[in-house]
Order: structure tokens, then C-alpha cells, then sequence
């Protein structure tokens, strides 16, 4: 047997085997509502991948998947241990058609339409010819994994069926409950919870049940901030000094006001001046390059060196000829991590 449903009364007398409770896929899925699951395929490998075998022959790998049945019936843990080939029926004299490669769970203690049957199977399910022609319906606790356009006349005296065009993959993935759906045909469906997440070509996408939309998740950011460390030069007071930092994206801002103590720093014409530190940032919220800040006292301003070391040097000065020692000189600035 190499299709094999668990909780299903299929196989030997004794109904499910140990076996098909090994190798099918079972615990809670990815709800679907109160009651139901999410069907699909169960991704790992290539699973239930469909290859052309032949002109009018079709054949399909093995895999895991679950099927959904009614509410009442609940879903079916489905395993394919072994590959199955099927024939595709003739294409129509003068219509092209779209079949179904499925995989079909048969309970007549709930599908009126099966009395007495407790089947698992992969089946094509022939679709019906017409100009613009659509795949078929399908019936109660059905999985559709493949698509197969048929052109009108085809068959395999006249050369089957060119494998690279017929089949249209309808795979959908499920996964357990919590984990992350990857991607599948069908992606524009809705999710069943709030926090739930799916993948979308390598984009991490999150259900807003308040808004009923897909959004791209983008974790918490790593933010910290500091009001201590900052070392000060002699010859000054410092008066404030604040930091923040996003470890995340890897920059940091900080703030810091000092006061000179010491005697009246003159000014060059040209507005250079002798280097002199301010005071220095503590380890870890330093940048990865030096970095020119902007400096002022509300009066004059000038300019300073952050170096990779964290020492806020004072380089150059504007405003009367001097840098009064009664001031309050600030700066700031945004700077990648070091």
C-alpha cells in the first residue's frame, strides 16, 4: 500500500496500521477555523513533485500532505510512501481541457456520495473541454496538487502531451500549528489568526487580525539608551549627556553639554584653534569612523572630531575672537556603530 491515510479504517482488518501513524503527518496543523485545518502539502525535500513518465503518463513522487474534509469529518493525515503513475485520458477532438492530480480521501461514514468506502487515493480528475477550459471542481476531501492542460487531440500517437507546459503546480503548504507557512500556489489567502506568520519569497509576513491583512513583520528594535559613562575632560563640567542606541540597525545618537572652568580660549582669525577634548564616550556606544560633529554656546559655534576611540576633540571656533570659560558648549550627533 503506498498511499496511506491515518485515522482512516484503511488497510489490513484491523484498520490503521502503526505504520500509517508513523509516516503520516500528525498533531495540531495550522488551523484553518474553530474546527478545521489548513490542508496542503507538508514541505521537507520535493514533496508529491509530478513528473511526466511517458506521453499520456503522469507519475507522482512521494510526500506528506494533509486533507481537509467537512467540519464534522475533520482532516486527514495523508502519506504517498512510494511513487504512482497514472494515464491521462485522450485530449478532446476539438477542445483543449485542464485535469487535476489530487490526492482523494473516500469516508462513507460522512461523504454520502462513497457509501461504505474508507479509501485513500492519488487520482486525476478529468476536467471538461471547452475553448478557455477550467480545472474541475472539487469533490468533498479532495487536495489538489497538480494542474494538467490536455490540448484537443492529444494522445500518444500524436506525441502526448509536452511535460514542460502541461503540468501547473498547485501545491499549497501547510505546516504545524505556530510555524511559519512557506510559500505555495495560492498565496493571497487570509489568515486564520492574529500572529500568524507565512513566507512570501524570503519575506516574513504577519496576520493582522484587526486589520484582516498581511504585513511585513519587522522585529522590535534593540533600542537602549544611557545617561552615564560619558567621561569629561579637565577643565570642564559636564551638564548633561544622554544616548541611544539601536543595536538592530547599528547606529547610536547622543547629546552632550559641557562647561569650561578653565581661562578664556582664544581664537585664530581663521578660527583654528588649539585641539581640545572635551570629554570622551564609554566603550560600546562609540563609532566605526571618525565623524565631524557641529559645536555651539548659543553665541559662537565651531566644529569637533569624534574619533573611533570616543574622544570629542574641539578643533575649530567661531565667535569673537574667543571661547568664554562661563559658557555652555553643545553638541550631538548620529554615527554607525564601531
Amino acid at each position: 500500500m503506498t498511499v496511506r491515510a491515518a485515522w482512516l479504517l484503511t488497510g489490513p482488518p484491523n484498520g490503521q496500521t502503526r505504520t500509517d501513524t508513523r509516516l503520516a503527518p500528525l498533531g495540531t496543523m495550522a488551523p484553518d477555523g474553530e474546527l478545521t485545518t489548513r490542508d496542503g502539502v507538508i514541505a521537507g525535500g520535493v514533496p508529491l513533485m509530478a513528473t511526466g513518465a511517458g506521453a499520456m503518463q503522469v507519475q507522482l513522487g512521494v510526500g506528506r500532505a494533509l486533507v481537509q474534509g467537512t467540519t464534522a469529518q475533520g482532516a486527514y493525515p495523508v502519506v504517498v510512501t512510494a511513487p504512482e503513475t497514472l494515464t491521462v485520458t485522450d485530449g478532446d477532438a476539438q477542445n483543449p481541457r485542464v485535469d487535476s492530480l489530487v490526492l482523494r480521501v473516500r469516508d462513507g461514514l460522512f461523504d454520502p456520495t462513497a457509501p461504505g468506502q474508507t479509501t485513500v487515493s492519488v487520482e486525476l480528475l478529468v476536467g471538461t473541454p471547452a475553448p478557455s477550459p477550467t480545472e474541475p471542481t472539487l469533490p468533498p476531501a479532495t487536495l489538489r496538487l497538480w494542474s494538467i492542460t490536455v490540448p484537443a487531440g492529444a494522445s500518444a500517437g500524436t506525441g502526448g502531451l509536452n511535460w514542460a507546459s502541461a503540468l501547473a503546480d498547485r501545491r499549497r503548504f501547510t505546516s504545524a500549528y505556530g510555524g511559519i507557512i512557506p510559500r505555495g500556489w495560492g498565496s493571497s489567502f487570509s489568515g486564520s489568526y492574529d500572529g500568524q506568520y507565512r513566507d512570501v519569497d524570503g519575506t516574513l509576513e504577519r496576520w493582522n487580525a484587526t486589520a484582516a491583512r498581511w504585513e511585513t513583520y519587522r522585529p522590535p528594535l534593540a533600542v537602549e539608551s544611557s545617561t552615564a559613562g560619558f567621561s569629561v575632560a579637565s577643565g570642564y563640567t559636564l551638564n548633561t549627556y544622554s544616548a541611544r542606541r539601536n543595536l538592530a540597525a547599528g547606529l547610536c545618537s547622543f547629546l552632550v553639554e559641557v562647561t569650561r572652568k578653565g581661562a578664556q580660549l582664544d581664537v585664530a582669525a581663521a578660527g583654528n584653534i588649539n585641539d581640545e577634548v572635551l570629554g570622551t564616550l564609554p566603550s560600546g556606544w562609540r563609532p566605526a569612523l571618525d565623524a565631524e560633529l557641529s559645536v555651539s554656546d548659543g553665541f559662537g559655534e565651531g566644529t569637533a572630531r569624534l574619533s573611533t576611540a570616543g574622544a570629542i576633540t574641539l578643533r575649530t571656533w567661531s565667535g569673537n575672537g574667543a571661547l568664554r570659560n562661563d559658557r555652555n558648549i553643545r553638541t550631538s550627533g548620529t554615527f554607525i556603530l564601531g
